[in-house]
Formats: C-alpha cells, sequence, structure tokens
C-alpha cells in the first residue's frame, strides 16, 4: 500500500511537471555547474531517512554528470517502537543500526527547461556506486534490579522482558564498536526543480533505490534479515549554479 501511494504521487507529480514544462520557455537558463545539498525520506528510514550531496557538470544542453553522496539510516521492515513506563520510545527486537554510506556517479536528462523566473523544470536521472555500510550496536537501558539498571546492546536472549526495559541508550553510543559491511547502489529517479532565481535551485527528488551487501545486515535477530534493500524516496533539495 505505502508503495501504491509513492507511485501516485509520482505519477501526478510528473504529468504536472510535463505540463509546466511544456508551457515555460527556456530562454537564457544555461548553467555548467551546480551544488546541492537534500534530506531524504524513504520507505526504509524513519522520519528523517538521510542526507545527500550532489555535485552536477553539464556534458551539453540537456545532459549532466554528477558525482554525490548519500548518507542514511537503513531500518528492517518489522521495526516497531514501544513506550515504555517512563514515557521513552525504544524498539523491541532490534540489535543494530545500519548506516548507509553511498558515494556515486550518475547522468541526468533534462526533459524540459524552465525559464529562469517560472515554470518547473524537468529531468530524469540515474546512478550508481559503492557502499559502506556501518553496523552499529542498538543499545537499551535495562532493569537487572530495583536499584541496578545497565546500557548494554539489546540481546533476544537476554532481554526477554519488555517491562523491565526503561528505553534506548545514548544516540550514537556504541558506534565505536561498529562493523563493517561492503556493497553496491544504484537508483533512477524523476527531478522536479521549482526554484525562481537562476542561481538557485529548489526542488524535489522522486525515485527507487536499490542497495545491497555482501552478507546479511542482522538488524533484529529474531526475524528475517537481508542483504539487499529497495526502497522508494524522495528527497527535497536546495543549492546553487554558476
Amino acid at each position: 500500500m505505502r508503495g501504491i501511494k509513492y507511485t501516485a504521487a509520482l505519477f501526478f507529480l510528473l504529468c504536472t511537471g510535463m505540463v509546466y514544462g511544456q508551457r515555460s520557455d527556456a530562454g537564457d537558463y544555461e548553467y555548467d555547474t551546480e551544488i546541492l545539498v537534500g534530506i531524504n525520506k524513504n520507505t526504509n528510514g524513519g522520519l528523517i531517512g538521510g542526507f545527500s550531496f550532489k555535485y552536477g557538470m553539464r556534458i551539453d544542453d540537456t545532459n549532466f554528470q554528477f558525482f554525490g553522496m548519500d548518507l542514511a539510516n537503513v531500518k528492517n521492515p518489522k521495526e516497531v517502537r514501544y513506550t515504555t513506563v517512563l514515557g521513552n520510545s525504544y524498539i523491541f527486537g532490534k540489535s543494530n543500526y545500519l548506516y548507509s554510506i553511498r558515494p556515486y556517479y550518475g547522468r541526468e536528462l533534462i526533459l524540459f527547461k524552465k525559464a529562469p523566473q517560472q515554470g518547473v523544470q524537468v529531468s530524469l536521472l540515474g546512478a550508481v556506486g559503492p557502499t559502506l555500510g556501518l553496523i552499529a550496536p542498538y543499545f537499551i537501558e535495562y532493569s537487572v534490579s530495583r536499584v541496578e539498571t545497565v546500557r548494554e546492546q539489546f540481546d533476544p536472549a537476554v532481554h526477554q522482558s519488555p517491562f523491565n526495559i526503561l528505553g534506548p541508550g545514548r544516540i550514537f553510543e556504541g558506534i565505536g564498536r561498529s562493523d563493517v559491511a561492503v556493497g553496491a547502489n544504484a537508483k533512477a529517479a524523476v527531478n522536479f526543480e521549482f526554484g525562481v532565481f537562476k542561481s538557485n535551485v529548489t526542488g524535489l527528488e522522486l525515485g527507487y533505490q536499490l542497495e545491497g551487501f555482501t552478507r546479511e545486515i542482522p538488524l533484529m535477530p529474531t526475524v528475517e534479515n537481508r542483504q539487499i534493500f529497495q526502497s522508494v524516496y524522495f528527497t527535497f533539495f536546495y543549492g546553487f549554479r554558476k
């Protein structure tokens, strides 16, 4: 159902972009380089799925090449948040985070150009690259007695009672004990640009992300874990051109 909603939104915005793009006059809207930063939301992430950086360079009037990097927190679809008696939120059954670092190289094809101060620019893009995954322990605060608590990585063999869990550990606790997984990533997307100034860029990227590792990532030991992750995403971005 979630995938259907994203697909419907993608189709609607694509059609809208085409209409505006066809109406707009391309005019003198040329640029050679662009630098973009963005905030990502995807079906494998939380409220904020990650952050993006992209540097693009002109090849010709309608083709660009770009280098970029995504930083993302990847979740298992089975993850569910619970609230403790203290009001803290945690994920029962989760033993590891997966922080994905994705450098990539890609190409972008402009379908419809925009005038400097009106319309919407629509383009298609694709990118591939390696992935470095940091597998960091997920810590919880656990009550071992009425007066003693410990913070340690969740272990389903030890932490069997959710009533003794007081909340999650500290942010980035255990990051120094991270394991590393290597893999690759690829994505395809439609890009809509709404900026009203020639030197600034504001827009939305809607696409599909595929990522695979050389081994399974043990995010939740008690459920099926994966080595291949796929998601639908959108990224709000802002940047500069010259």
